[in-house]
């Protein structure tokens, strides 16, 4: 993939936690109070039927596992984790804790896909996790246990995720919505019983409710979850983890658009510091002779055959 194929990717990509931004202000403004069950079930679950039912196709093989795990790491556990962070800790504190999602990727990546952690990236690692204290942080606030155990876990759940996905890749045959389709409905699957258990069926249902879920199931969901697994076929698993900081960037934007929230300086400043460590997390690898995916034919190629050749056989060697 030629430099501007890549810059092209990457800021299609980003479009999907820059959507992901607008969850916060959803959740408060249009959906009911304090219940993030429902508002995890009802995001991944429809849209994910739907994508079955247009695909035709169910896993096979180890994707009876694979899928289910990709799914809830990816969706369900991650939102659940999300809006519980969301709703137990004030102040944007749940924005800082999960920014520390790019570094576990950058460990995850050097274990499971062999990539070299670059200083380069432990650089844009604490210009993102500093920016975004910039942005979101408002003095001392009490902490929630159980909200900053939920950010954590989010982070970690999102981390796993992103490195799973591009260690396993995506079946031969199986068309990237399909691929969508299986994660949102394995997400949305396990989280139904205890959506069902604990919080029930709400009493009601407003029209601000009913926008509210149509965002998070079109948007939200189905055509952000297929451009970032797009982006996670395409780009470095690290590169792909550095966009996830563009979502509290619009969550702060949106706040003083809409809501009439104040900017400071200082959040400003962060805006500029996390767009730095993007930039720097997209730099690619310093140039080693071609790769794989530069000789490849054009077509989807499953990220297995990538990861397990790292360097390009010679003429001589197939020979």
């Amino acid at each position: 993939m030629t430099r501007r194929q890549n810059i092209r990717t990457a800021a299609l990509t980003g479009l999907a936690p820059a959507v992901w931004g607008s969850t916060y202000l959803v959740a408060t403004e249009l959906l009911p109070p304090d219940r993030p069950l429902l508002a995890t079930t009802v995001r991944a679950l429809p849209g994910g039927l739907v994508l079955l039912a247009l695909g035709r196709r169910l896993p096979a093989g180890v994707w009876w596992w694979r899928a289910p795990v990709l799914g809830v790491l990816n969706i369900g556990a991650f939102n659940f984790l999300l809006f519980l962070a969301a709703y137990r800790l004030p102040g944007g504190i749940a924005a800082v804790i999960m920014s520390a999602q790019p570094m576990i990727v950058v460990v995850l990546a050097a274990l499971f896909l062999g990539d070299r952690i670059r200083a380069l990236h432990a650089l844009a690692c604490a210009m993102g996790a500093g920016g975004v204290a910039l942005l979101v942080f408002r003095g001392a606030v009490p902490l929630d246990a159980p909200g900053v155990l939920a950010a954590a876990g989010g982070a970690l759940c999102m981390a796993l995720g992103i490195t799973l996905t591009k260690r396993w890749g995506r079946p031969e045959g199986v068309g990237l919505l399909t691929f969508t389709g299986w994660q949102l409905t394995a997400g949305g699957l396990v989280l139904l019983p205890f959506w069902l258990s604990l919080e029930g069926l709400p009493d009601g249902l407003t029209g601000s409710n009913v926008i509210g879920f149509a965002h998070l199931i079109t948007l939200g969901a189905v055509l952000s979850y297929f451009v970032w697994f797009r982006g996670i076929e395409r780009l470095p698993a690290v590169a792909v983890s550095f966009l996830a900081l563009a979502s509290p960037v619009v969550a702060t934007l949106l706040g003083y658009l809409v809501k009439g929230e104040t900017l400071s300086v200082l959040q400003i400043v962060g805006m500029a510091v996390i767009l730095g460590a993007v930039v720097l997390g997209q730099r690619p690898p310093p140039d080693r002779g071609p790769t794989p995916a530069d000789a490849a034919t054009p077509g989807p190629a499953p990220a297995r055959r990538d990861l397990r050749e790292p360097h390009p056989t010679t003429p001589g060697e197939t020979t």
